[in-house]
């Protein structure tokens, strides 16, 4: 299967990341490597890319997409280890940094990697497929209560205790080994009512699991920090998120570190001697337009939040 992969708000991150000719420009989610060929579009001979997937296909898609630059650097690893991925690298600064959080139309289509409640497929939901942690060992391994946590945190499903209840019920008679059983059990834990209301019943609690299995939210903001402390004056850090839980997490964190004077408010002068470091280009996030969302429907809740390096 052909590594698919819609670039979501594509003109706004190329626009947002005010791309330098001769800088250096880190894609930590290198996908199918729709960002990066506009990127690369822009940037001389001299400038360079750095490619960060913790997927190896997708690695393997990017590799093939990009083969007349030569300007790539490619690297297997997570965007978590941005710091260590540039030491490594002997790069001290880049121009630019850019983050699609979004799980590719590859990833979900593909159904033995085990993403999509449409397709049956053994539970795996592994992005790194290294990792010994996959769905199958949450779904089968974790308690009842933290299951109900991980649903209700990570998926805010209000039925989050009634699915944990009912997994455990169903794995107590027979191991829940795929996406097809994990989808029916879930079905039948949420009321007829609300399962005929809005999005599939299985939707919330599929996007917990995997955000559980790949630690997606525990990375992001370690990620921010790491990344802005390597970018050069004027820098700019484009990170897409995809559901609120994210986007908070990116909000609340450009926002510490534009305003990190922790002093108390009647203070007249600040003593902590906290600096910014960082200005926010996006106040609001920038949402995909009405014709982005009609042809690519996955970029529907798509949020783009942009800052700068002072």
């Amino acid at each position: 299967m052909e590594f698919k992969h819609i670039s979501v708000l594509l003109n706004e991150v190329i626009e947002k990341l005010n791309i330098k000719k001769d800088g250096i420009y880190v894609d930590c989610t290198l996908g199918g490597a729709g960002h990066s060929s506009e990127i690369l579009k822009l940037l001389s001979p001299k400038g360079k890319l750095i490619g960060i997937d913790q997927d190896e296909e997708a690695l393997k898609a990017a590799k093939e997409r990009l083969k007349d630059y030569n300007n790539v650097i490619y690297v297997h690893d997570n965007f978590y280890n941005i710091e260590e991925i540039l030491k490594s690298l002997n790069i001290e600064k880049v121009d630019g940094i850019l983050a699609d959080l979004g799980v590719s139309s590859y990833q979900l289509d593909k159904g033995e990697r085990g993403f999509s409640y449409m397709k049956d497929a053994p539970l795996d939901m592994r992005m790194d497929r290294r990792n010994s942690l996959s769905a199958y060992e949450v779904i089968n391994t974790y308690s009842e209560e933290n299951l109900a946590k991980i649903i209700r945190d990570y998926g805010e499903d209000k039925f989050a205790k009634r699915i944990a209840k009912f997994i455990v019920q169903s794995r107590n008679k027979q191991e829940i080994k795929t996406t097809g059983e994990l989808s029916e059990i879930i079905k039948s834990a949420i009321p007829a009512k609300f399962r005929r209301e809005g999005p599939h019943p299985a939707k919330r609690t599929f996007q917990a699991i995997r955000i559980e299995v790949n630690k997606e939210l525990e990375i992001l903001g370690k990620s921010v920090e790491d990344g802005v402390k390597h970018l050069n004056t004027e820098g700019r850090m484009a990170i897409i998120t995809f559901h609120s839980l994210e986007d908070r997490i990116i909000k609340n964190k450009y926002r510490e570190l534009e305003n990190p004077c922790t002093c108390p408010r009647d203070f007249p002068i600040c003593v902590c001697g906290k600096k910014p470091q960082i200005r926010v280009i996006s106040r609001k996030p920038i949402e995909p337009t009405k014709e982005e969302v009609e042809a690519n429907p996955r970029s529907r809740s798509a949020k783009l939040r942009v800052a700068e390096k002072l």
